[in-house]
C-alpha cells in the first residue's frame, strides 16, 4: 500500500515537473522574442509553413463536413418540417464547435507534428548546440518564430474552414436538395450573433492555438535526441494536443455557453 501511495505520489510530481518546465519554456520563449526587423522574416516563413501549407486539408475537410452537416441536417429537420433551418444548424453547428475544434484537431496532426519532428531532428543533429555556441539564444531563433506563428496562423485556419464548410452545406442544401436559398441566408444571419457565437468562436481557435503550438514545441526541444526519441515525442504532440483541445473546449463550452 505504501509503495503504491509512493508510485502515485512519484508521478504526480513528475506532471508538476514537466508544466513547471514547459511553462518556463513558453514564457522564456515569448520574453526572448528578438526585435521587428530580426523577427519578422523568421515569423513569415514559419507562418508560410504552419499556416499555408496547412490550407489543403483544412479547405477540404472543411467543405465536406460542411456538405455532411447540411445532408444530416435537412434529413432530420425535413421530417419536422423545418428543412428551412438547414442554414442555422449548419451555421452554429460550425462557428461554436466544429470549426475550432476540427482545425485545432487537423491542424496538431499536420502543423504541430511537423514542428515536433523538425525541432526534435535539429536537436538530435545538435543544431541547436550549435546556435549556443555562437552565441545565439535556441529559443529566440527556434522556438519564438515558430510558436508566434501557429498562434497566429491557426485562427485564420478557423475561418477559413467556416466560410468553406458554409459554402458546401449550401451546395447541398440548396442546389441538391432543393431548399430556398433566401429561407437558408436569412435563417442563418438571424440565428448566428456576432459577439455570442462568431467572437466565442474565435476565442476559442485563439486559446487551442496556443495550446496545440505550445505542446508542439515544447515536445520537440524536450524530446530525447533519436529517432526513437523524435517518433515518441511527435506521438505525444498529436495525442496530447487531442486531449487538451477536446478538455479546453468542454471548459470553454460551459463557461460561454452554460448558465454559470
Amino acid at each position: 500500500m505504501i509503495a503504491r501511495l509512493r508510485m502515485i505520489g512519484r508521478s504526480g510530481l513528475n506532471v508538476l515537473q514537466v508544466f513547471g518546465r514547459s511553462g518556463a519554456f513558453v514564457a522564456q520563449s515569448l520574453i526572448g522574442v528578438p526585435n521587428l526587423k530580426r523577427a519578422l522574416p523568421l515569423f513569415i516563413r514559419q507562418l508560410y509553413a504552419v499556416g499555408v501549407l496547412s490550407l489543403p486539408i483544412i479547405v477540404v475537410s472543411g467543405l465536406f463536413i460542411g456538405m455532411v452537416l447540411s445532408l444530416q441536417g435537412y434529413t432530420i429537420l425535413v421530417d419536422y418540417g423545418s428543412e428551412q433551418a438547414v442554414g442555422q444548424m449548419l451555421a452554429l453547428s460550425l462557428v461554436r464547435e466544429l470549426g475550432p475544434v476540427v482545425t485545432a484537431l487537423l491542424f496538431a496532426g499536420r502543423a504541430g507534428s511537423s514542428l515536433t519532428a523538425e525541432i526534435g531532428l535539429m536537436k538530435a543533429t545538435e543544431q541547436i548546440t550549435s546556435l549556443e555556441m555562437l552565441g545565439i539564444d535556441p529559443l529566440r531563433y527556434v522556438i519564438a518564430p515558430r510558436l508566434l506563428a501557429g498562434f497566429f496562423a491557426m485562427p485564420l485556419l478557423v475561418m477559413i474552414f467556416n466560410v468553406v464548410g458554409v459554402w458546401g452545406g449550401y451546395l447541398v442544401a440548396v442546389d441538391w436538395l432543393g431548399v430556398y436559398d433566401g429561407s437558408f441566408w436569412s435563417n442563418m444571419q438571424n440565428s448566428t450573433d456576432f459577439y455570442s457565437d462568431v467572437m466565442n468562436g474565435v476565442i476559442k481557435s485563439i486559446v487551442f492555438a496556443f495550446a496545440v503550438s505550445w505542446i508542439a514545441v515544447f515536445q520537440g526541444f524536450d524530446s530525447v535526441p533519436t529517432s526513437e526519441g523524435i517518433g515518441r515525442a511527435t506521438t505525444k504532440t498529436v495525442v496530447y494536443s487531442s486531449l487538451a483541445v477536446l478538455g479546453l473546449d468542454f471548459i470553454l463550452t460551459a463557461v460561454m455557453f452554460g448558465d454559470f
